[in-house]
């Protein structure tokens, strides 16, 4: 596929920063219309990333294009302890400095309400393990509510500073997107969908993804980071003729 790689913001293992690339995801049948985002419930860059999206299909929308969106797992820290960490410690060993951690969360409010979502990430109490919040995305899926509940994860950790490797977190999140919260709770007290989560997110990485948003348009990359609006909708408009046209041969 032509080469799609603008530039935009992006979180790592590392921390969050500018720009990744992305190769190929399972590629799909060439309709270029299915959009695969891989991403981590715990990624601020990711939220912002869905706010600029929207916006982007609105854009595409106007121009007859419709796309099907489905949210793919990334563990940003795969080794977290299952019942998370100290937050504030965990970032100022990470970063090297509680003044270097609160400087990038500076830069990131900023670029949340950019984008009219109010992140408070001076209340957030816990890093979390996401295993469990994957897990849920996929079973929202399954359900037909993927989208919703993503919004519903991203809302309690980064507005409300909820701890969502709490199930009965997670539970709170899906009943808001129109699941039965009692099955939810089930669900996540099994291992239900774990080695298929944590295969997807190796899956990604042997795919190329270093970071995260990554998008994907029928399975290839186009690019990483949460990019404006109109960069996300010309990389996506881009990407459905350039498939379109293959598939016409």
């Amino acid at each position: 596929m032509d080469d799609l790689t603008p530039v935009g913001a992006v979180c790592g293992p590392d921390g969050c920063d500018d720009t990744a690339s992305a190769e190929t995801l399972n590629p799909q049948a060439a309709t270029g219309t299915r959009i695969d985002i891989v991403s981590d419930a715990i990624c601020p860059w990711c939220y912002i990333g869905k706010r600029q999206l929207e916006r982007a299909l609105v854009t595409l929308g106007g121009e007859g294009l419709a796309f099907s969106i489905h949210w793919n797992p990334f563990q940003l820290n795969p080794d977290m302890a299952k019942e998370g960490v100290d937050r504030a410690q965990y970032r100022a060993w990470k970063f090297g400095s509680a003044e270097k951690a609160a400087a990038l969360d500076a830069r990131i409010v900023d670029a949340a309400a950019q984008v009219g979502l109010e992140f408070h990430p001076e209340r957030i109490r816990r890093t979390p393990n996401t295993i469990d919040a994957h897990r849920l995305i996929w079973f929202a899926g399954q359900h037909g509510v993927q989208d919703a509940t993503m919004e519903a994860v991203f809302r309690a950790y980064f507005i409300d500073a909820q701890d969502i490797g709490q199930h009965s977190v997670l539970a709170d999140c899906a009943a808001m997107a129109g699941m039965d919260r009692d099955e939810v709770i089930a669900f996540l007290a099994s291992d239900l969908a774990d080695k298929e989560m944590r295969a997807a997110d190796q899956a990604a990485r042997e795919a190329g993804v270093s970071g995260v948003p990554s998008f994907f348009l029928d399975g290839y990359g186009l690019f990483s980071g949460a990019m404006p609006a109109d960069a996300m909708a010309n990389a996506f408009r881009q990407g459905n003729k350039v498939l379109r046209e293959r598939a016409a041969g």
